[in-house]
């Protein structure tokens, strides 16, 4: 596809969703504030055809690259980060089914995201569990089905979702799968129960399984997962960061320019025309540039280790070649997180130095915008991957691709 035809598709599908992501802007604050869940403004989205961005415009979608789905995504970060983060699951696993090897499985599942259907999460086991345990277990049912019973944390997006992408260990074969159980059953609880002071409204929570029904066709065994996942979920992560970025210099920008009060010591008799105070939101938007680049830079590394996947099956690569790319995602990922991090905070922080008292009103609720930025900052903590980045420049050891969180003991 030539860059034109490239930049055309993206400029039609922004053009499309820029009325829903200025309908989602208007209520962000006061659903930040009151904690009310976005599940009307997710429900459009699915209904428009926000979910299925990514699905082969041959069945159904929008046929959109990595670049763009990601660049669509800060723009609806901007909007509203939790909601950008709310999707996560969903696109990993469209992400997941995209790379599978062709067949009736993969079809059906392209159909359902084309219908509007959206995925959650439900990976995280609660409690003092081992690093690496799975206590979620899939059980046969000895009528050819499977029972699935366990429960999740951190359940990003479940709550709006139509299936749920649980990992979970098989009790007959002891092998890890991602079991995609249908949400919409008894047998399956959701609660709103995360208590961060950012990102609030993601749906994020408790899943709690209880011999909830999952057919055989819908265990994915877990060694067949895209190999660039944990790259795609950091990159929402910084999408959200970017996104945050962006919707700190828009808003801090409007409450300079609206206010009337100044001090008699400033650079200028009208706050919007103080040059001291206008280099600070020009720093903001200077920060939020380079976020939105090196979202993009990292799009590039995740549609390369996408393209080499395919490549793959059609045995046009080797699979060395395959690793490489998926460790220059994995290494591209990392690097961002490392920068954007403190890059971000630091810039939304700085904008409150371009107003006065009056920036902290909770009415205004300008903090959601750092608490949000902060939260997306503490997933993966990315001390660890300056480590893990640095051990790789000194002594070439290769960055995991796959970790897990749990008790040490």
């Amino acid at each position: 596809m030539t860059v034109l035809a490239t930049a055309n598709r993206l400029a039609e599908l922004k053009t499309r969703f820029a009325p829903h992501f200025e309908k989602i802007a208007a209520g962000a604050a006061e659903r930040d504030r009151s904690g009310e869940l976005p599940h009307q403004q997710v429900a459009e989205l699915a209904a428009a055809g926000f979910g299925a961005l990514r699905v082969p415009v041959s069945h159904g979608g929008a046929g959109a690259t990595l670049a763009e789905l990601f660049e669509l995504l800060v723009d609806l970060a901007a909007a509203d980060s939790s909601i950008a983060q709310a999707l996560r699951a969903h696109f990993a696993f469209v992400e997941d089914r995209l790379v599978a090897a062709p067949g009736p499985g993969r079809d059906k599942w392209l159909a359902r995201f084309a219908a509007g259907e959206l995925v959650g999460n439900s990976w995280t086991e609660i409690g003092t569990v081992k690093v690496g345990e799975v206590i979620t277990k899939v059980t046969p049912d000895g009528e050819g089905g499977f029972l699935v019973n366990g429960t999740k944390y951190y359940s990003t997006g479940s709550i709006f979702a139509d299936w749920l992408d649980t990992y979970a260990e098989r009790t007959d074969t002891g092998k890890r799968v991602i079991a995609a159980v249908n949400r919409h059953q008894p047998g399956v609880v959701l609660a709103d129960d995360w208590d961060g002071f950012g990102q609030r409204t993601t749906g994020t929570g408790t899943s709690t399984f209880t011999d909830a029904v999952v057919a055989e066709e819908d265990l994915i065994d877990f060694d067949t997962r895209f190999k660039y996942q944990t790259a795609f979920y950091q990159q929402v992560l910084l999408v959200v960061l970017a996104g945050s970025a962006k919707a700190a210099e828009r808003d801090f920008a409007a409450e300079l320019k609206a206010r009337k009060r100044t001090f008699s010591h400033g650079a200028a008799n009208v706050a919007a025309e103080d040059p001291q105070l206008l280099q600070v939101i020009g720093e903001v938007s200077a920060a939020a540039f380079a976020a939105a680049g090196t979202v993009e830079r990292v799009s590039q590394s995740l549609q390369g280790a996408y393209e080499t996947a395919l490549a793959l099956h059609e045995g046009e690569v080797t699979v060395e070649e395959d690793e490489a790319a998926n460790d220059a995602a994995e290494l591209a990922s990392a690097q961002a997180q490392v920068v954007l991090t403190p890059l971000v905070l630091n810039a939304i922080t700085h904008a409150f130095d371009a107003l006065a008292a009056s920036a902290t009103s909770v009415s205004k609720n300008l903090d959601r915008h750092w608490r949000n930025a902060r939260t997306a900052g503490n997933h993966n903590p990315w001390v660890f991957k300056a480590r893990l980045i640095g051990d790789l420049a000194v002594n070439g050891t290769e960055l995991p691709r796959v970790w897990a969180i749990g008790a040490s003991k």
